[in-house]
């Protein structure tokens, strides 16, 4: 008798062992999907180095608790009330820069909005319940607790996978904004401006445009005394550049550009008996307009 009942706990040990890690994988599998909505609801950095500010994200996000990734969530992708068109996003974006900021919302009516925090949480509190608490709530060195645990995984696990389904379709309702949203972005006019400040109405953003950048370089490249020709560096430009030239921001000449770029300096010189028009950049660049 007593080894039947040695092997009937075995048995019911193992089982609770079983239903315990299924909820574990579960959990983790949600926590990887919340992951994922946290970094790509809320995107930003410069142009040139997106995907290495992303990869950066990717990385501190995987560090966080379930916990910490609802509150993130929470007030920022779950909103509510109705959102506002015309909100701007938060970029803190330096000068000079193309900047690249984009953030995804669901907005909802307050009681839905007080619904899905208080599951959410819930749902975090019964993470934190097994993982750091299960074994004193249940006395699995017995028949009668391995059965109340038996029962207490099998909830859980009809709870955990509720909420997984529910953040599965608000993932795949995310990805499919995204994706229009990005293939919004490829178009002519979009690629234009981002990659060389050039607005759909033709105006030029100097700071940030292909060509001013190119003049930076070439200053560097060219610079004596701390000045450089612009008729040399409109030269380096070409050959290392050709895509940016001034008759593609409407300029007639590259002292056109220095000229209008307004974050320049020009300075005209003797030089070999010749008047050479030179450039540097100004110490306190205005603002383009």
């Amino acid at each position: 008798m007593k080894m039947a009942n040695e092997v009937e706990l075995r048995t019911l040990q193992q089982d609770v062992q079983r239903l315990l890690g299924r909820c574990m994988l579960r959990l983790q599998q949600y926590e990887r999907l919340i992951k994922a909505l946290v970094v790509a609801h809320k995107l930003s950095g410069p142009m040139n180095t997106f995907e290495q500010a992303r990869s950066v994200q990717i990385d501190r996000t995987a560090l966080k608790t379930l916990g910490t990734l609802v509150g993130q969530l929470l007030g920022s992708y779950f909103v509510a009330g109705e959102i506002d068109p015309n909100e701007e996003t938060e970029a803190n974006s330096p000068e000079n820069i193309n900047w690249f900021a984009m953030q995804m919302k669901l907005g909802l009516p307050a009681a839905e909005f007080a619904r899905v925090e208080s599951e959410l949480k819930e749902l975090v509190r019964l993470r934190n319940n097994l993982v750091h608490h299960f074994i004193d709530q249940h006395d699995i060195s017995s028949t009668g607790g391995c059965r109340s645990a038996q029962e207490t995984l099998i909830s859980a696990y009809t709870l955990i996978d509720q909420h997984f389904g529910q953040l599965r379709q608000w993932a795949e309702a995310m990805m499919q904004a995204r994706q229009a949203m990005f293939d919004a972005l490829q178009s002519e006019e979009v690629i234009e401006f981002v990659v060389n400040g050039i607005s759909p109405n033709g105006e030029v953003n100097w700071d940030g445009s292909g060509i001013v950048r190119a003049l930076r370089e070439a200053f560097d490249a060219l610079v004596v005394d701390e000045w450089a020709s612009v008729t040399e560096a409109g030269r380096w430009v070409t050959k290392r550049y050709p895509e940016e030239l001034p008759a593609k921001y409407e300029c007639v000449s590259w002292r056109q550009v220095v000229h209008q770029a307004h974050i320049f300096e020009l300075r005209y010189f003797e030089m070999d008996g010749k008047r050479t028009a030179c450039y540097r950049e100004k110490e306190c660049p205005s603002k383009s307009h």
